[in-house]
């Protein structure tokens, strides 16, 4: 028949267009993604909201926190500069800090100009509302040696007001800087532990990195011990690479096992190797389902290939179909038998193709590329099973083996004495009855976080170096939007004294936000009309033997100094972290996060939000 030599022909061009158009989406590398955060249910977050997303994952992504620990400090320190070189000199990192590298006349500079602009509220409303007491404590710092080391030396501030700024720095937890290494260090379970940061060129979603990024850390570890030195690390990048190697073995498995299985039940129920070609549209499905979700979505997510694993099962069934015939059809011939089964394979193909589009409408994104890769991958397999395979096995004579007729006869007679005892109606009642009751059970919860099994080595790890540096970071913060910096600022003010409360109950670990750097323009105006009253307050320093000139002098100063902006308090060394937070301008204003530290309760964020204008949670995980 003509239909017999077309369509094998006109599928192989259809088949040669879609490999084309694979090597097309491969041409730079592998489309595939491990970003978890494209799998969580819920409305799409608008350009900002991603935006701010992106930002506050990128340091989780990409940057590694890692503690070498030693009853030896020295040792410790030692330890920490060598794998600081060598992890620079392995290409897999941007930057690798081990200790602090300040830039103190830049300090000094910014402490100096922000002296009105970054004093902290507590000082500010001394200054205004006490100035007796605001001179007489900087009085006392000048003559007590304990009060701290200060960045600018007092003939310069002799108001003190840099060193109030650089006390009223957030605590950075339990680290403490080594003056003589610049190392970083914090004392727990009686070892000394240097911090080293390490910052990738690639994120924890590049399909190589993490997993190079661990096996360097393990040799580092192996390395280290031989030393009696500990290492301690927690980054995104971790545990991308366990979810990589977890993935790798489960398709290995799933897909691997169920290959195997098919391979092996062919052979024995037909005793041909040639009826082993019924695995091609398995494999033409995978490629028409992998070239479908690249096509729609850009790229495809690991996920997809552990969980369409399971298409295996089906696509193989359709050939099956037809080569169930050599049980009844005597002499079996390929074409004649896709004939007599072309319309079950065909209402099997529609019915398939349903449930699975019905997954594309949930509001699951992940569900909806699994859906696409399987419609796709099921019309492809239906297509290579109805014009190409039958071509493949013109000629095969089956003669299959009698015992799976044998036990679908034994599974029949079983049905049909079951049915004889137990009415139809009495078995729909109780197969709805166990349906209703696991539907009584059912809860509904999108947290991404339930969909994350980690490795407990590595969760221990992460708490304790939360524990030993007092360094926890969330994936939920506040973004915050307004008009103008000054409605911005004060926004996050409001919200500030709530997650204060928070703090205070010990709730929350601590915060950050812009208003703890740079202070709103109406409280510096604020602070510079009150300097115009410290010549009537500053009598205890003229007796300390500060010249007035001086006084006068810095007073000068401090008015002649410009309202600074947000982007004047950012570009200074001292706001390294909260440069991050700032999203600048935008369509409506302009907008900045706040990041927490150390959440105990994520449910009692949301209240914090509530009845504030332009403040908003973001946790898509949860």
């Amino acid at each position: 028949m003509p239909s017999e030599r077309w369509l094998p022909r006109g599928f192989l061009i259809l088949l040669l267009a879609v490999l084309a158009l694979a090597a097309w989406q491969w041409r730079h590398g592998a489309p595939l993604s491990a970003n978890l955060m494209e799998l969580v249910p819920g409305e799409s977050p608008d350009a900002l909201e991603l935006s701010a997303e992106q930002r506050m994952q990128e340091p989780l992504n990409r940057e590694m926190l890692v503690l070498v620990g030693s009853a030896d400090r020295q040792q410790a320190i030692a330890t920490a500069r060598q794998l600081g070189e060598a992890w620079q000199a392995s290409g897999l990192f941007e930057k690798v800090q081990w200790n602090l590298q300040a830039d103190l006349p830049a300090l000094r500079q910014q402490l100096l100009r922000g002296r009105l602009a970054m004093l902290a509220e507590a000082d500010r409303t001394q200054l205004i509302q006490h100035p007796d007491a605001f001179i007489q404590q900087r009085v006392q710092s000048l003559f007590d040696p304990f009060t701290g080391f200060s960045l600018v030396p007092s003939q310069d501030d002799w108001l003190g007001l840099t060193g109030r700024i650089q006390n009223s720095q957030p605590a950075r937890g339990s680290v403490q800087l080594d003056i003589g290494s610049g190392a970083l260090i914090a004392d727990a379970d009686g070892k000394s532990w240097v911090l080293l940061r390490a910052r990738t060129l690639g994120n924890a979603f590049d399909m190589q990195l993490p997993l190079q990024v661990a096996g360097l850390l393990e040799q580092s570890r192996q390395q280290a011990a031989s030393h009696d030195v500990q290492l301690l690390a927690a980054s995104g990048l971790l545990y991308a690479a366990s979810g990589q190697q977890q993935a790798s073995r489960e398709i290995t498995w799933v897909g691997g096992g169920a290959t195997l299985g098919i391979l092996l039940l062919l052979l024995l129920a037909f005793r041909r190797w040639r009826v082993l070609l019924a695995f091609v549209p398995v494999l033409v499905g995978m490629l028409f389902g992998a070239v479908a979700c690249v096509a729609w979505f850009g790229s495809m997510h690991v996920m997809t290939l552990v969980l369409g694993s399971s298409l295996i099962g089906v696509a193989v069934d359709y050939p099956l179909h037809y080569l169930s015939k050599s049980w009844s059809l005597k002499p079996w011939r390929s074409w004649p038998a896709l004939r007599l089964t072309l319309p079950g394979l065909s209402l099997s193909l529609a019915t398939s193709c349903i449930g699975y589009l019905a997954l594309a409408f949930t509001p699951f994104p992940a569900l909806t590329q699994i859906a696409i890769f399987s419609a796709a991958g099921l019309v492809g397999a239906y297509l290579s099973a109805v014009c190409l395979l039958p071509a493949l096995l013109k000629g095969v004579e089956l003669r299959p083996a009698q015992w799976p007729l044998s036990i679908a006869q034994t599974l029949l007679d079983i049905r049909e004495a079951l049915l004889r005892k137990i009415p139809t109606p009495a078995l729909l009642a109780l197969l709805l009855a166990f349906c209703a009751a696991g539907l009584w059970q059912l809860t509904s919860k999108n947290d991404i976080r339930q969909w994350v099994g980690a490795p407990p080595q590595l969760m221990a790890e992460a708490q304790a170096i939360a524990r030993i540096t007092g360094y926890q970071p969330t994936s939920q913060f506040f973004l915050v939007r307004a008009d103008n910096q000054q409605q911005l600022l004060e926004r996050q003010a409001a919200l500030s004294e709530r997650l204060d409360q928070l703090v205070n109950m010990g709730k929350l670990q601590g915060y950050l936000a812009l208003n703890q750097l740079v202070n709103q323009p109406g409280a510096q105006q604020q602070l510079r009309a009150a300097l115009d009253q410290l010549p009537h307050h500053w009598q205890p320093l003229l007796e300390l033997g500060v010249s007035e000139a001086a006084l006068q002098n810095e007073l000068a100063q401090l008015q002649a100094l410009p309202e600074q902006q947000i982007d004047d308090a950012l570009s200074g060394p001292l706001a390294e972290p909260w440069r991050p937070l700032w999203l600048g301008n935008t369509p409506e204003g302009v907008a900045a996060m706040v990041s927490l530290q150390g959440l105990n309760n994520a449910s009692l964020l949301r209240v914090q939000a509530q009845d504030l204008p332009g403040v908003q949670l973001v946790d898509r995980l949860g």
